[in-house]
């Protein structure tokens, strides 16, 4: 079993930035590929961010890049979402996903096999 926490989540003007962590338990952090997703109020899940077991690679959502950052600790089995520069848009949950092939920087919802609870990010205008 793999449990997957997420923390960090809360209310920012727009511009801010928050810091979002994930912390997974259960099983070895390493070879998994990390993703953040995130739902807003009446629309479907959509990927965010995603970093491979390495940290070497990552993949970025195009409404996101430039202005947020995954990264991740493997000694500490953490993954963070680094969120500057926010946007009233970006309000939704974000969720932290793990998927055991740790190869790719995956964007499909369906590639991630374990989820958080996830965190609720809400920017004001």
């Amino acid at each position: 079993q793999v449990l997957l926490v997420e923390s960090g989540g809360g209310l920012v003007q727009a511009g801010g930035s928050l810091r979002l962590s994930c912390v997974v338990s259960g099983r070895t952090f390493n070879p998994y590929t990390m993703g953040w997703f995130r739902q807003a109020p009446g629309k479907e899940r959509e990927f965010v961010a995603a970093i491979t077991r390495s940290g070497g690679s990552t993949n970025y959502a195009d409404s996101v890049r430039g202005r947020f950052t995954v990264s991740r600790d493997n000694a500490r089995n953490t993954v963070d979402l680094q969120m500057n520069s926010l946007k009233p848009e970006d309000t939704a949950v974000y969720y932290c996903a793990a998927t055991a092939d740790g190869g790719y920087a995956y964007t499909f919802e369906r590639t991630y096999d374990y989820w958080g609870q996830g965190t609720q990010v809400t920017v004001s205008s």
